[in-house]
């Protein structure tokens, strides 16, 4: 029996590049002796992508797709993307053309090797140098911290075999951090190295807050360590509040009439002190703020509508 191969492509506001994207996956998987499906999951696009996905809907039933109620952001979608999936392995590709498409046969060659992940890794970028650093900078810092060894420069990009996508299904994570999960999943991830093109069309969704937010997710769901910091600085700071009170005490008690305590060093002290208590509440608090998605045990995404999908 021919195997299937789904592909998962996230999408919001994406008009100039889906046309395309589809056209040429539709080609590659063509020559590949496989059955298919193309699965877009978008996050209630404003420009016209949703009407151009219904368009090719039409005509190519090879393509699904799934129109969330609302903008869920760039971690939730893909991975309900993912579970939905009917493939005995499954694609996550982007839709900017980042993640080149003539990678496919390959993570397909991979996998029928036995390899029940194969990622993409991107060795060299046409991105910015400095956010291509301060990327390598991140990835090492939390494969540092973290309780399993994380994989480094990958977009989450590649190929998943059934039973993976069937462990990440049991996980019922609502906000996951998916390359974390993959590695907490298995270690058999073979890894692919590309050169990442730049984006020719469109602009990025990336921005500052949402970088942030994939990147502490990162680190506070994968480990303790920054937990286990703030109590080490915590105890640190007292000992050495202590100290200096016992300094100050002493040295006024043996010159009560000469020495005085002053304005500055208190000012000093108050506004180190309380800088301190309030980043590390900041940092308690994204922990707190994650227990909190779990606790409320929402869906990953409520969807609008689909198309092409079997009853």
């Amino acid at each position: 029996m021919t195997k299937k191969i789904s592909i998962v492509t996230p999408t919001f506001n994406e008009d100039l590049n889906i046309e395309r994207l589809c056209l040429e996956i539709a080609r590659q998987m063509k020559s590949l002796n496989y059955d298919y499906e193309h699965i877009v999951i978008d996050n209630l696009s404003t420009d016209s992508t949703v009407q151009i996905l219904e368009k090719i809907t039409k005509t190519d039933k090879n393509l699904k797709v799934i129109i969330n109620n609302r903008n869920f952001g760039h971690i939730r979608s893909p991975i309900h993307g993912l579970l939905q999936a009917s493939g005995d392995a499954v694609i996550l590709m982007s839709a900017d053309f980042q993640d080149p498409i003539s990678l496919i046969p390959k993570y397909i060659e991979e996998w029928e090797k036995g390899h029940m992940v194969v990622m993409g890794q991107k060795t060299t970028s046409d991105e910015s140098k400095f956010k291509h650093y301060f990327k390598k900078l991140y990835y090492k810092f939390i494969n540092a911290i973290s309780e399993v060894p994380l994989l480094m420069d990958t977009t989450g990009a590649g190929l998943f075999d059934r039973k993976i996508i069937e462990e990440l299904r049991n996980l019922n994570d609502p906000y996951p951090y998916f390359r974390g999960l993959v590695s907490e999943v298995t270690n058999d991830v073979k890894l692919l190295p590309f050169h990442q093109p730049k984006r020719t069309k469109g602009s990025t969704k990336n921005n500052f807050y949402t970088l942030y937010d994939l990147g502490i997710v990162g680190i506070i769901k994968h480990s303790k360590i920054p937990l286990r910091i703030i109590t080490f600085i915590g105890l640190a700071a007292s000992l050495v509040s202590f100290l200096i009170s016992i300094i100050f005490l002493f040295r006024k008690l043996f010159n009560w009439n000469s020495f005085d305590v002053g304005i500055a060093p208190l000012i000093i002290g108050v506004f180190m002190i309380g800088s301190i208590q309030i980043f590390l509440l900041g940092f308690i608090g994204e922990y707190v703020m994650n227990i909190l998605y779990h606790s409320r045990n929402l869906p990953l995404v409520i969807e609008k509508k689909r198309i092409n999908f079997d009853k």
